[in-house]
């Protein structure tokens, strides 16, 4: 039977309609009273129940997780909280939920217990509300880049490619000892040679935008990294779009475009979890000293990156606004802004964006030293054609370039790097049979879901997390 969702049904006028409802029980009151929520919402709809009508062993089934099946009039509310409600005349008792055993009772449960009993997270008001703004910033991706004429184009997970060696791999092999393999000896192997999983659908990316033109793929990356911190998971999720014909200014303004979209998407199509997700922030900013505190609430966080023009600045400038911060020569920052040519950390990507611009930033043409083997050399011999976005309380949203279509400048910058010219011939074959100029740029799903909700830590924005010694189910 195909019941209508709550959500619906909340939307509906009380006209005494008779409807037949399924979900779970968030909360039975006085015998009497019933929130029941099938997910498809923040709100609960109210269920009224006459219990001198009902059997007195049936309504002791009914729990706090349990699932139920009921029928009745659907009628204008005359209580606070809601606008309509069920006023029930038969129910089921679908599956019950032992009260003693059910670890997710009314009451207030930390994000760190919830972590630990990650299959019933979904069943929780704030990650009801994480996952389904989860799903709709999915959704908003693929619609930003179908109405802009992109093809999703799907790249390896298993891949021969390190993409850069950007970062510590996962290996793929059907070797029961793998360590045991002589000189990395792989024929034997079932794909005869060494592979990984992806850090990265970039490279081969590329090779789509130089036949379609405008591409993009949305799918998970690895990460090998023994890193425990709240901003770092083994397996995440990236979108990145390759654009033919492209150049560093028009990859900058499609990172911009999109980052935006996304955020108005979310902001119309979720007000309630939205409320619910700020209000659960300023209860926990309670507990925090008043400096620590955030300037803005989260809906003011998003509609003002909505409504500020992002800051374009190069890395030259942002070195030259660090060295005179009153941060730098207090000496607050973790990491001096000694020279020019260092690897910009968190710290100061957050004071650029949180402090001095108070916007979102734009950094772009970084020392060629720090960046990429792929990333196009400017004429300056110093600097390539990269940029990152930065928001407030992320810091790096967005990493890009315009890339080196030039045959003999990758060359040579291979060389310099020792990777490999034999290994990614294919990607070499694209500067030499119709190269173009191109660009494109990675956004870390996972970060994106962070901004938009005010999770402050990643594991609780992907329904089950890897991390180092954590991978459950």
């Amino acid at each position: 039977m195909i019941t209508p969702r709550i959500k619906a049904l909340l939307e509906y006028p009380g006209d005494e309609t008779v409807y037949t409802v399924q979900g779970w029980v968030r909360a039975f009151r006085s015998n009497r009273f019933i929130e029941l929520n099938d997910g498809s919402c923040q709100q609960n709809l109210q269920l009224v129940i006459d219990f001198d009508q009902h059997d007195a062993g049936l309504l002791k089934r009914i729990t706090t997780g349990s699932a139920l099946q009921a029928h009745g009039k659907l009628v204008t509310s005359m209580g606070k909280g809601q606008r309509v409600e069920l006023h029930v005349s038969a129910f089921e008792v679908l599956g019950t939920a032992d009260p003693e055993l059910y670890p997710l009772q009314p009451k207030k449960h930390s994000l760190e217990f919830l972590r630990d009993i990650a299959h019933l997270r979904p069943r929780t008001n704030t990650f009801g509300a994480v996952f389904r703004i989860r799903h709709s910033l999915a959704f908003a991706i693929h619609k930003f880049f179908n109405e802009r004429g992109f093809y999703y184009f799907q790249s390896p997970i298993i891949t021969a490619s390190d993409a850069e060696g950007a970062g510590e791999m996962f290996r793929v092999t059907t070797q029961q000892a793998p360590g045991s393999l002589e000189k990395n000896d792989f024929s034997t192997d079932f794909f005869g040679r060494a592979v990984n999983l992806t850090v990265s659908g970039q490279l081969e990316a590329e090779l789509g935008a130089m036949g379609l033109g405008n591409v993009y793929t949305f799918g998970p990356t690895f990460r090998a990294e023994n890193s425990n911190t709240a901003r770092h998971l083994a397996e995440f999720w990236m979108i990145e779009p390759e654009m033919a014909f492209y150049d560093l200014h028009d990859n900058m303004q499609l990172a911009e475009s999109l980052l935006v979209y996304l955020i108005r998407y979310i902001l119309e199509q979720h007000p309630e979890e939205l409320a619910f997700l700020e209000q659960r922030l300023l209860d926990e900013e309670k507990q925090k000293p008043q400096h620590e505190r955030s300037e803005m609430r989260l809906t003011q966080k998003l509609e003002f990156c909505t409504t500020q023009a992002f800051e374009r600045v190069s890395y030259t400038e942002a070195i030259e606004i660090l060295k005179f911060a009153a941060a730098h020569k207090k000496k607050k920052f973790q990491f001096p802004v000694n020279e020019w040519g260092i690897d910009l950390q968190s710290e100061h990507e957050r004071y650029l964006v949180e402090q001095h611009f108070k916007k979102p930033v734009i950094l772009y043409n970084y020392p060629k030293a720090i960046k990429s083997f792929y990333m196009r050399q400017n004429d300056d011999g110093k600097t390539v054609a990269a940029m990152d976005i930065l928001f407030p309380g992320i810091g790096e949203m967005v990493g890009g370039s315009q890339r080196e279509e030039r045959y003999e400048q990758l060359s040579t910058r291979m060389k310099e790097l020792s990777i490999s010219e034999t290994e990614l011939y294919w990607y070499l074959d694209t500067r030499k049979f119709g190269s173009c100029p191109h660009s494109g740029f990675g956004l870390g799903f996972e970060r994106m879901v962070q901004f938009v909700t005010g999770m402050a830590n990643i594991r609780d924005v992907i329904p089950f997390p890897r991390t180092p010694k954590n991978c459950m189910f």
